[in-house]
This record gives structure tokens, C-alpha cells and sequence, in this order.
């Protein structure tokens, strides 16, 4: 026998109401896409913004610096983990669009590609969110106990 690594489900196609479906979430897609890499610029500003004031206010002291970095290598990392989410939709968003303009199935395959390496990107970081979470109710709880 032969193995067939296609799937086929009777030739699925896109239609009329499907290339609509996808054209508005391409759009919401890339929307939010674009908010979340605002967003990301935002946190990244923030983060110089809070070494900036926190050393200011706080004074010179090595607390003050070390609390400073600390706060804003924070502000870095989140907008770190958050921007591939966001370039993920964003060529997600830019390649069905191009996909569906030119009915080309390549860029249709990238397109859905890139939307679920979106989906396991933050499922990944949910389940090690989830984790550090657990980790830290154990922890505290353990600390409490002694």
C-alpha cells in the first residue's frame, strides 16, 4: 500500500464566505498585531523610564542601582516574550492577505503557518507561566511551614 501524507478531505476548498472569514481576521490579526508591538515599544520606554527615575529618586546607592536594573531588565523581558506573538500575527495578517489577492496557496500555507506557531508560542508560555506559578505557591507554602 501507499502512504498518502496529504490529507485530503474531498478536495477542501475556500470559498466565497471562508475568504471572507479570513480577509477580517487578517485584518483584527494584523491590528492587533500592531498594538501589540506598540505595546512592546511602550515597555521597553518604560523600562529605561523606570531606571531613569527610580535611581533619581531612590538615590545612589547600590539598592537604588541594583533595584533600578532589576525593574527594568523586567520591563525587557516581557516585551521580549511579547513581540514574537506579535510578528507571528503580523506576517500571519501581511501573507493572507497577499494569499488571498493572489490565490496563492503557498502564501495560504505560510499565512496558517505563521498563525499557529502564534498559537504555540503562547501556549508555551502559558504552561511555563503556569509552572513558575506552581513553583511559587510551593515555595511560599514551603517557607511558611519552617
Amino acid at each position: 500500500m501507499e502512504a498518502n501524507n496529504e490529507i485530503s478531505l474531498f478536495d477542501l476548498q475556500i470559498d466565497h464566505h471562508s475568504t471572507i472569514y479570513l480577509k477580517e481576521t487578517a485584518k483584527w490579526a494584523r491590528f492587533l498585531a500592531i498594538l501589540g508591538f506598540i505595546w512592546c515599544g511602550l515597555f521597553v520606554i518604560l523600562g529605561f523610564g523606570m531606571m531613569a527615575t527610580r535611581t533619581a529618586s531612590l538615590g545612589n546607592s547600590a539598592y537604588a542601582t541594583g533595584y533600578a536594573i532589576g525593574v527594568s531588565f523586567g520591563y525587557m523581558v516581557v516585551a521580549l516574550i511579547y513581540f514574537f506573538p506579535c510578528l507571528y500575527l503580523f506576517n500571519f495578517a501581511r501573507k493572507m492577505k497577499t494569499a488571498l489577492q493572489n490565490n496563492d496557496q503557498e502564501y495560504l500555507n505560510a499565512s496558517l503557518k505563521n498563525l499557529k506557531s502564534t498559537f504555540r508560542y503562547l501556549g508555551i508560555t502559558a504552561i511555563v507561566g503556569l509552572a513558575l506559578v506552581v513553583i511559587l505557591v510551593f515555595f511560599n507554602w514551603y517557607g511558611s511551614l519552617g
